[in-house]
């Protein structure tokens, strides 16, 4: 059980990104990562990970709707369905870059990994069902683990564009850490500690939680790109 802590020392987002250090200390330590900064990740990697992040961003942005519903004053309300607006933006993005001609093509119509299919449940079903804190807390970690995550790929993807200007996809990955997204992600933390501020003792133990559930998601999603779990039976089931 999770300690139940106080939003008026701190800032809450603080105490969610302490809670969380081992898991996004695991995520930075990813190989898929270190590849992909490199320039070194197979191009059927990368597209894997395009292909499922374009499937996890169409449910994201259900759930970044749901929020905007939920969300108790306009500007949250706004806030959140503009994310929402930027996400799908994403998903033009990669398919341009699926469909550029870089990377080879594809074999078989994408379908949601286990990974990818958890994650979007979760926050779909807690953007849905659980109180409005809880679930502004679930949604932070795909924003606020991208960005951090980003300042260091942009950084290697630049080097390996020095080397490679034509290199297949680290222009691309230079684009990580725009400061546009970290405005945008400073924003969703102050929406998250608007959020705690107004929450129950109860509440905020489960902002944690939530925010912990997603962070592990978001290990599990960017490793799936490079060691991926299939569905069980999937060549083998027997339909009656």
């Amino acid at each position: 059980m999770t300690p139940v802590v106080s939003a008026d020392s701190v800032r809450f987002t603080d105490l969610l990104w302490d809670a969380s250090k081992a898991i996004h200390t695991a995520i930075e330590e990813l190989e898929f990562l270190r590849l992909l900064g490199a320039g070194t990740l197979p191009l059927d990697a990368f597209r894997r990970y395009l292909e499922q992040d374009s499937l996890y961003l169409g449910g994201y942005v259900k759930s970044l709707s749901l929020l905007a519903a939920h969300a108790p004053t306009p500007a949250a309300g706004a806030f959140w369905a503009s994310a929402a607006a930027s996400a799908m933006d994403e998903v033009a993005s990669h398919e341009t870059m699926l469909t550029g001609g870089a990377l080879p093509p594809s074999t078989q119509t994408p379908a949601p990994s286990p990974a990818c299919l958890g994650y979007t449940s979760y926050l779909t079903a807690t953007a849905a069902t659980e109180p409005y804190p809880v679930a502004a807390a679930a949604v932070l970690p795909c924003f606020w683990i991208y960005a951090d995550v980003g300042r260091s790929l942009a950084r290697a993807a630049r080097e390996v564009l020095d080397r490679d200007p034509e290199h297949p996809y680290a222009q691309w990955v230079a684009t990580y850490d725009a400061p546009e997204f970290h405005d945008i992600v400073d924003a969703a933390k102050n929406f998250v500690d608007d959020a705690a501020a107004a929450a129950t003792s109860a509440q905020r133990e489960q902002m944690i939680d939530a925010f912990l559930v997603a962070s592990r998601y978001e290990l599990m999603f960017w490793d799936s790109a490079l060691h991926p779990t299939p569905w069980p039976l999937t060549e083998s089931a027997v339909y009656a």
